[in-house]
């Protein structure tokens, strides 16, 4: 009996894709797979991309973007979050990656830097505060570019901080920021994320970095991955590894947080914290077990959890529960975790089984 298995479906990435053609045509994608892939297994996901047509990926250093070549991928490449010195310069030239330049600290290795010219992006702070120049500063950010002996400024980027939430002003001003700061310099402008690409058509400009969208999960506030037509590309199960009834009153796991308020039947399903099963996920939060629903019951072990079996009388030593996926979307289980689709996907461990369809 195999326990915990993510099978990722490669037609629901197309699919995903599509999608984000759909709301935003015409524009270069750049999908997002650093992490991993978000982990759905970065080396999969970009190659069923790239045969669907992507135009590059975003990662976020300069390891993920090599262990993409080494895999195959020839597209174009850029790093997202990767510090810049002579080594790294170095070796994005020899493996034709793209620099995100975004902190003055970068500008000495850029200046020595002699090799395979380079296409960097210039990444400008417009209101969220984490990495990028002083929008303001573009107009001289462009001239120090233009000195330098062998690295392209190919165009400005920015990031949105709340770009999920459709009600939010901050994010108005930041396309009003980044859209006064570069304007009349030469480049291409890449603004949106997932939530920029569904909710902010202004921020479309010339090239995308959609991420969560395309495994199937919603960014937005307001709208679920259901409304959206995105489909989930992680289908998380694990088995029903035992079943029993339970007079009204005993206690459920470490702790007893949690006593049968009746005579019950009680299953335990073969995933837990050591598999990335999110172990502070209280009570209540949702499994699937076939067409029916069967909380979670007391606290998360390491290699097990607890349900509710009222719901699914029948079930039988073997069936396979859905963590998240299709029936039962990572958004939902990540609301009443308290967490966000993300961290779920992210924090699967190496005794998770990828099947791949």
């Amino acid at each position: 009996m195999t326990r915990a298995v993510a099978t990722i479906d490669r037609a629901a990435l197309g699919h995903n894709l599509a999608r984000v053609r759909a709301m935003a045509p015409g524009r270069e994608i750049f999908a997002a797979v650093k992490a991993d892939g978000y982990g759905h297994g970065a080396a999969v996901v970009a190659a069923t991309l790239a045969e669907a047509g992507v135009d590059g990926f975003a990662v976020s250093s300069l390891d993920e973007a090599l262990a993409l070549r080494w895999a195959g991928i020839a597209a174009p490449i850029m790093t997202l979050s990767q510090p810049l010195d002579g080594p790294t310069l170095a070796a994005m030239g020899e493996h034709a990656i793209s620099p995100v330049v975004f902190d003055a600290a970068h500008w000495a290795a850029l200046a020595d830097y002699r090799g395979p010219r380079l296409a960097a992006w210039c990444k400008l702070d417009s209101g969220m505060h984490r990495l990028g120049f002083p929008a303001n500063e573009a107009g001289a950010l462009a001239t120090r570019f233009a000195d330098l002996a062998a690295v392209d400024l190919v165009g400005w980027m920015t990031h949105l901080g709340c770009a999920d939430d459709p009600t939010s002003p901050l994010t108005l001003h930041q396309l009003a920021c980044f859209d006064n700061a570069t304007a009349g310099l030469p480049g291409k402008r890449s603004i949106a994320n997932s939530a920029g690409v569904i909710a902010w058509p202004d921020s479309h400009a010339d090239r995308l970095r959609p991420g969560i969208m395309l495994y199937g999960s919603s960014p937005m506030t307001d709208r679920d991955a259901e409304a959206l037509d995105l489909s989930p590309v992680m289908h998380l199960t694990a088995p029903l590894i035992s079943r029993r009834d339970l007079p009204a009153g005993e206690p459920i796991g470490y702790g007893a947080t949690w006593s049968t308020p009746e005579a019950m039947p009680v299953g335990v399903v073969g995933i837990g914290y050591g598999d990335g099963y999110p172990r502070h996920a209280p009570s209540g939060t949702p499994i699937r077990l076939g067409d029916a629903i069967v909380p979670l019951i007391g606290r998360v072990s390491m290699d097990m959890i607890t349900v509710d079996l009222r719901t699914a009388p029948g079930a039988a030593i073997g069936d396979r529960a859905t963590l998240w996926g299709r029936g039962l979307s990572a958004d939902t289980v990540a609301r009443a975790a308290g967490t966000i689709a993300y961290e779920l996907f992210c924090q699967l461990t190496p005794r998770v089984q990828f099947d791949i369809i």
